[in-house]
């Protein structure tokens, strides 16, 4: 039975991706985020061995605190490192995303889990409805939503959710006050490109959150969010730690956090308010413009 409510309740299972069938670096013109164009051009762009060492280290964290991890179905020549895209589960339902097309064969290696599932827990949506599971955060009654609706939309590689999900989301669970937020994008700044709002945006335990206030487009959106969480529980991110992807990480229980050793303050700031900081080097991940939450699927969490 699939169960997830917010982003740091307990967790028991997830589905983590993998690397072991990654295939060869994509060529430039192939790529889909400003972040691996800059490594393909710097000639940094990491190994699926790399990669696969990395996710075998967050592997062994989960399983310390006696989570279930299963992966993908594996698929040749395929990028199924970032988990989180191709579908996200709210509450007892998991939701099939619309991935940008690129990416569309990620989809299959959902296909065992899919076929696991009773009817009343899956959901299609309609094929308008563009969105990607970084896009979607939960937070008890509420799911919010990363979207881009400028008028460069077709063009703007980097914008995943439409305003379209918003709608779709709050049809499907009625229940759920699901808000949109407007994110920044760029098809070739990594520093000035909210790829998905788990990039600028994470709910934390204890009712913290970590918000890279540059990444939102609408001063409105972040007047309700410091208006909807205690401004001494936020942590403000840099353009350079968001381009770390610090935003990015991943909370196992609500007081214990994924992070990677490197980001010193933030691990400080977690440190100072009573967590527990879990370390696992991340940065061959993070090349692709994607960390922690990125590479998870979380099916079950306590209620």
């Amino acid at each position: 039975m699939l169960q997830v409510q917010n982003e740091f309740a307990p967790l028991k299972k997830v589905l983590l991706g993998s690397a072991l069938m990654n295939g060869p670096a994509p060529k430039l013109e192939d790529t889909y985020d400003p972040k691996s164009r800059e490594h393909l051009l710097a000639g940094t762009y990491p190994s699926a061995s790399e990669i696969q060492t990395e996710l075998n280290a967050f592997k062994a964290v989960l399983e310390k605190y006696e989570v279930e991890v299963i992966h993908p179905d594996i698929l040749p020549d395929v990028n199924q490192i970032y988990a989180r895209d191709i579908g996200f589960v709210i509450d007892s339902v998991l939701v099939r995303s619309n991935i940008l097309p690129l990416r569309e064969a990620e989809i299959k290696g959902l296909d065992s889990l899919w076929n696991s599932l009773k009817p009343e827990e899956k959901c299609i949506l309609d094929e308008e409805v563009h969105v990607e599971g970084g896009d979607v955060l939960l937070h008890q009654d509420y799911v919010f939503v990363g979207i881009y609706s400028g008028i460069d939309y077709p063009d703007c590689i980097t914008a995943r959710t439409n305003s379209k999900a918003v709608s779709a989301l709050q049809e499907k669970f009625p229940h759920k006050k699901v808000k949109g937020f407007e994110l920044v994008k760029s098809n070739t700044d990594p520093y000035c490109n909210a790829l998905h709002l788990d990039c600028c945006f994470q709910p934390l335990g204890g009712e913290h959150l970590m918000i890279h206030p540059e990444g939102f487009a609408s001063v409105e959106d972040l007047e309700w969010i410091r208006s909807f969480f205690h401004p001494e529980r936020i942590c403000e991110i840099t353009a350079e730690e968001m381009y770390a992807m610090q935003c990015n990480l991943f909370s196992i229980r609500p007081d214990v956090v994924v992070s990677d050793p490197s980001f010193t303050r933030v691990n400080q700031w977690f440190h100072s308010r009573g967590f527990q900081v879990e370390e696992v080097p991340y940065s061959s991940v993070s090349k692709q413009e994607g960390l922690f939450r990125c590479t998870t699927l979380p099916l079950i969490r306590e209620s």
